[in-house]
């Protein structure tokens, strides 16, 4: 008699991939409404990998071996370096082999385009790669390779969506790197549920994940980020990959931030910068140049700050407007800031400085797109809103450096040398900043400002 088959249906979030036995209008776990889908998988598929499992062990465990620290060699497995040092340092120094890479980002931000660009770059230095797109036919791929220059012959292309056939077409190609763009374009076709599902990205991943150590082969995943900002489909798949890349910038605006936020092989607070031009990204050499190029240093609400990305300084303009309010409520809008720390900022102006900010309106942007949440930049962000607010220009020679607490005073940031090196290479004469934490030898020359509080924070730098 056959074994009867039968099938389990569960109701999967596509949102945050939490698991119910019936349908739900809210989901528990991200809050999210509507976003309950039935998805059924199989049971005789658990049934058959346990039973090769036991068929493995049966065999006296000859597949399976446990090695020494002393047994692996590390240099078998050198990376990959791209040549596009931006990308390369965000993953720690170029590509691991066997590694699994996340790339996410709005669409039309330019994830195909890097991708694209770095699978050119590698199949220059004679490896072969394998580019499989499960969104555009093989004619629209080409167009794009025309328009980056790329041509090699070591780059082979696919347009599949079958994951048997991917896998059956890596093993006879043997590439190097692997790219598949996207990963919700995937599917497995022994699970009923939809492409794009959570149980489909889940088991997409996980089986690419396993090819992907088992024949040493890195494998980059192009992914699209839903309105809140997340990879589409479950936040498991965050969990099985090796790196998170994100492709953060403003559709309206030519530079891209490529900003890492996870990586098991290197720091995770390196950012690379790039500008799209008609050829591909080109890497920007010098944001902090390119941010502050159109600075107008005259206007009452710009200020300069020095961010620090990963081992990056980067100077940025701090934008601010300040106006009466027409409403009951005024006005409070940020774009590139965290709203909660410019409410926090506006409290310790008017509580601690004097400044009457309870009906104005207030606006604060960071220019050219750039997000920066690091508390180093609050010492710029509160002269920028004060010199709005009386209508008088910062210094335009000064660069503004420190954390604001609660008591109004400023606080010291890490690493204060180095930004202050960053800021006397672009030209700038005068750092405003805590006592603590800066050296004098390493001014070279700049005029340091030291203040303890906000308020002399704001006698000093406004002229």
């Amino acid at each position: 008699m056959k074994n009867k088959i039968t099938t389990k249906t569960n109701f999967v979030c596509q949102s945050c991939g939490f698991e119910s036995p019936k349908w739900l209008g809210k989901c528990p776990s991200c809050g999210g409404w509507n976003t309950f889908v039935e998805e059924r998988a199989r049971a005789d598929l658990r049934t058959s990998a346990r039973a090769k499992g036991k068929g493995a062990r049966d065999k006296g465990g000859a597949s399976v071996k446990a090695v020494t620290l002393a047994e692996i060699d590390l240099d078998r497995q050198p990376r990959m370096m791209t040549g596009i040092s931006e990308f390369d340092s965000c993953l720690g120094g170029g590509i691991l082999p066997g590694s699994l890479i996340l790339l996410g980002g709005d669409p039309g931000i330019g994830k195909s385009t890097l991708a694209l660009q770095v699978m050119e770059r590698i199949a220059d230095s004679g490896k072969t790669v394998l580019y499989v797109s499960g969104e555009e036919s093989l004619e629209q791929i080409k167009l794009r390779a025309q328009r980056l220059g790329a041509g090699s012959e070591n780059l082979l292309l696919a347009s599949l969506t079958d994951l048997d056939d991917i896998l059956e077409l890596t093993n006879k190609a043997s590439p190097a790197l692997l790219v598949v763009d996207s990963i919700q374009t995937m599917y497995w076709p022994q699970l009923e549920s939809a492409p794009g599902s959570v149980g489909q990205v889940r088991e997409c991943g996980a089986m690419l994940m396993r090819h992907s150590k088992e024949q040493a082969v890195a494998t980059l995943l192009v992914g699209h980020v839903t309105k809140e900002g997340v990879i589409a489909g479950p936040r498991t798949l965050e969990h099985m990959v090796d790196t998170v890349l994100y492709m953060e910038g403003e559709r309206h605006h030519s530079f891209r931030i490529l900003r890492s936020v996870k990586n098991r092989f290197g720091s995770t607070n390196e950012i690379g910068v790039f500008e799209m031009r008609e050829s591909g990204l080109a890497e920007v050499a010098n944001p902090s140049e390119v941010f502050l190029s159109e600075r107008n240093r005259e206007v009452p609400g710009s200020a300069v700050v020095c961010a620090l990305e990963g081992t990056r300084p980067v100077l940025v303009e701090i934008q601010a407007l300040v106006s009466p309010t027409a409403f009951g409520t005024p006005q409070r809008n940020t774009t590139g800031l965290n709203h909660r720390r410019l409410s926090l900022l506006l409290a310790v102006l008017e509580r601690r400085a004097g400044l009457s900010l309870g009906m104005q309106d207030v606006f604060v942007n960071i220019a050219g797109g750039l997000k920066i949440e690091e508390p180093a930049i609050d010492l710029g962000v509160a002269v920028a809103i004060a010199s709005a607010f009386r209508n008088r220009p910062a210094d335009p020679r000064a660069v503004f450096i420190g954390e604001v607490g609660l008591g109004g005073e400023i606080r010291s940031v890490s690493q204060t040398d180095r930004r202050v090196a960053e800021a006397r290479k672009l030209g700038f004469t005068r750092v405003v900043c805590p006592a603590k934490g800066i050296e004098r030898g390493s001014l070279g020359g700049m005029e340091p400002s030291t203040v303890s509080t906000i308020s002399q924070a704001l006698e000093r730098a406004i002229v």
